[in-house]
């Protein structure tokens, strides 16, 4: 195998869509969808939009699931197989609210013929989606494993993902609620702004109206570029394309971007944030 040849491979809460990769191929490992007596892969059994139709006619709630060590295994090694590789390097949904991570450092540690490095984002969603995708350019252009990481940490250290939320009853009951957990009183009453903070989810503030945790989130936003332009950004939203157009055209407005992403919020990941989610993601310029 070429030693010096770079496959980068993501999980399936990034949800990049086709616009964004421009040609790369970046390998995605599924997570579990739990429902009922149904297991579903995250985006391959079941994608957004019939998993938030589902959502709102059953009675019951999923849960999730990281892929297990013997999946690992066999992605981490169909990966070699088709890219001719024995390097690899999967980043992957933030370790302080999933399993993936330590799963996939457990398959690594099972296979000593691969060059496996794990890198944990500690975000999700288009946070994830931007951590892949800069990693893999690099690898795309020829990079070396530390070139690659190098990419992948530079964009990591610079992400924001922000959201609100039309209830904290799905955070909570799927217990990813994290800091947020001091909103839990006025649940009913406020639209939460929230944020990936370390890998966990953390309460900005609360408003009155979900249009107004909109505006919030996009002040934070440009106190988060901290004078700098827009790299590269993304809108996600649950099930609310309307309201995530909307916020999308804002931005361009706004931030002198000539291309936001769009895209849905994973179904493992709109287990716990709840139909109705708006998020941002994006990075600021060096």
């Amino acid at each position: 195998m070429m030693v010096q040849k770079v496959a980068v491979v993501t999980d399936s809460t990034a949800v990049i869509p086709d616009s964004a990769l421009c040609g790369l191929h970046i390998p995605v490992i599924p997570l579990w969808l739990l429902w009922d007596d149904d297991r579903y892969r995250d985006g391959v059994d079941i994608d957004p939009l019939t998993f938030y139709r589902r959502l709102h006619e059953r009675a019951t709630l999923p849960t999730t699931s990281q892929p297990s060590v013997g999946e690992f295994i066999d992605f981490f090694r169909h990966v070699a197989e088709e890219k001719l590789t024995d390097t690899i390097v999967g980043t992957f949904v933030t370790g302080k609210i999933s399993g993936t991570v330590d799963a996939a450092k457990a398959a690594a540690a099972q296979l000593p013929d691969l060059n496996i490095t794990v890198f944990d984002s500690l975000s999700t969603s288009m946070g994830l989606g931007f951590v892949a995708l800069a990693a893999a350019k690099v690898a795309e252009a020829g990079g070396s494993l530390e070139r690659v990481v190098e990419a992948a940490n530079s964009v990591h250290e610079r992400i924001s993902v922000l959201f609100a939320v039309d209830t904290l009853e799905y955070l909570h009951k799927g217990g990813r609620i994290g800091g947020a957990k001091k909103l839990l009183g006025t649940m009913l009453n406020i639209k939460p702004l929230l944020h990936l903070e370390n890998g966990y989810v953390e309460a900005l503030r609360q408003v009155r109206t979900k249009r107004r945790a909109l505006s919030e989130m996009l002040d934070t936003a440009r106190a988060n570029l901290m004078g700098k332009p827009m790299e590269e950004v993304a809108v996600i939203d649950a099930d609310d394309r309307e309201e995530g157009d909307r916020v999308a055209r804002e931005v361009q407005e706004r931030f002198n971007v000539s291309t936001v992403i769009r895209t849905a919020v994973s179904p493992v990941i709109g287990t716990h944030a709840g139909p109705g989610t708006v998020g941002l993601a994006f990075y600021r310029r060096k």
